[in-house]
């Protein structure tokens, strides 16, 4: 056991009438939401890297944060695991979530750096055990080395792909050990900063085939869980290949895993491709390919990527809304890839911030819930699209081009627009919101 959260208590659910900011006013685990226990609707996660990984610092200046564990080796990664279970205690979050240079600290060679990962992994599964927390996914830091400085998969450099392989395995086989319900591959730089030294096509093909190679080796050693990309339009490079849901979409049509890997979807990456959250959520449901959340937000006075916890319901809700009506996350949940501001010091704000983002996320669904129950935006869509029931619309769908349009002048057909409607489908939102 630490001391770094002495003196805080297991976070409690009060209800929506508590002032209290160390206790849940909507997130209570078993409320039954829809027929599904709360929790088991969100799943949330606690991220290992901004969490307690993180040290304060911006473009401008360094580490803000004091925390025990920054520097110490094995040591300071043994207690970092520590703290981490003590927080999902208080918090009583079902998961966690990490990268492999987060957790463990990277060594003289792999060998080291695996070895490293693996006695953690050893202190991981002692805890969970003990505790009942689980793994929700596990990912390979293929960004922070300078190695990786022109990507891990699309680097032009043969060996750094070997390398990326290697690591991978070893996280791959981590959390596998671990039950972990998902892989994520993150590709913090597999993009480009010029096309004057980038071979695009060449990079796609690296990319698809260390892809391939994966979901390959998921089912050698028999993993159960999901293989997941979260897509990321930019920053740190000019243009990345995962950009938004609809682009990896197209990338694994491409190499036929569009069966095999769905999408982590970050509310702050969907924002910088310039798309709302509901909507990539919302895509990847209808894709088939909606896998999990990083629960999260921008600024957007900021043009970049802020990272900080999720606290617009109304937006949350929206998305919510198009998770439930896809049948819910299945494997995946809410991780909460979120940091505290640089100037948020203390070990409480630490908890505050999550469980105001818990709190959020708890709220949009209670919302997200009443608008299914109701059934008005149901109603709308059922209606604006009742004309495609018919039998003519429906073999109108099977006939060619030429077979329609001698249809439309036999039968002198001039369409009527019909109003959409906008407005009075956002006030339907906003009575539960």
């Amino acid at each position: 056991m630490s001391d770094f959260f002495q003196g805080l208590a297991p976070v409690r659910y009060e209800g929506p009438d508590s002032a209290n900011p160390l206790a849940f006013r909507y997130y209570e685990k078993d409320r039954l939401v829809l027929g599904k226990r709360m929790e088991d609707h969100l799943r949330f996660a606690v991220a290992y890297w901004h969490s307690f990984a993180w040290e304060g610092g911006d473009p401008f200046g360094g580490r803000t944060f004091a925390r025990p564990w920054f520097d110490g080796g094995m040591e300071a990664a043994r207690l970092k695991a520590d703290v981490c279970f003590e927080m999902l205690d208080l918090l009583d979050a079902p998961f966690f979530c990490f990268h492999d240079r987060d957790a463990a600290p990277e060594g003289h060679s792999l060998a080291e750096s695996n070895r490293n990962l693996r006695e953690i992994a050893d202190i991981f599964a002692e805890k969970m055990e003990k505790t009942g927390r689980k793994l929700l996914w596990g990912t390979a830091n293929l960004f922070s080395n300078r190695r990786y400085m022109a990507g891990a998969a699309t680097n032009p450099d043969p060996e750094v792909f070997a390398y990326a392989a290697a690591q991978v395995r070893a996280v791959f086989d981590v959390t596998h050990r671990l039950g972990g319900a998902n892989y994520v591959l993150w590709g913090g730089r597999e993009g480009y900063e010029t096309l004057l030294n980038t071979d695009l096509e060449r990079e796609l093909d690296q990319l698809g085939r260390f892809l391939a190679m994966v979901v390959d080796y998921k089912h050698r050693v028999g993993f159960q869980g999901t293989i997941l990309i979260e897509p990321k339009p930019q920053e740190p490079t000019k243009h990345q290949y995962d950009h938004d849901v609809a682009t990896v979409y197209g990338f694994l049509r491409r190499y036929g895993l569009e069966k095999e890997v769905k999408v982590n979807i970050e509310v702050g990456h969907a924002v910088l491709a310039g798309h709302s959250f509901e909507h990539e959520i919302a895509l990847a449901s209808a894709l088939g390919i909606l896998g999990s959340v990083d629960a999260n937000r921008n600024d957007y006075q900021s043009g970049w990527d802020t990272d900080q916890f999720p606290n617009n319901h109304p937006e949350m809700t929206l998305a919510l809304y198009h998770i439930l009506k896809a049948g819910g996350l299945g494997s995946g949940g809410f991780n909460f890839d979120s940091k505290l501001r640089r100037q948020s010091l203390d070990p409480e704000d630490l908890i505050a911030a999550h469980v105001g983002g818990m709190d959020v996320c708890a709220r949009a669904l209670l919302s997200a819930a009443a608008i299914v129950e109701d059934g008005g935006l149901d109603r709308a869509l059922a209606e604006r699209y009742a004309g495609w029931d018919r039998p003519d619309a429906t073999e109108m769908l099977g006939m060619d081009l030429g077979a329609i349009a001698d249809w439309v002048e036999r039968d002198g057909i001039e369409p009527e627009p019909r109003s959409g409607r906008q407005e009075r489908l956002e006030n339907l939102v906003n009575r539960f919101v």
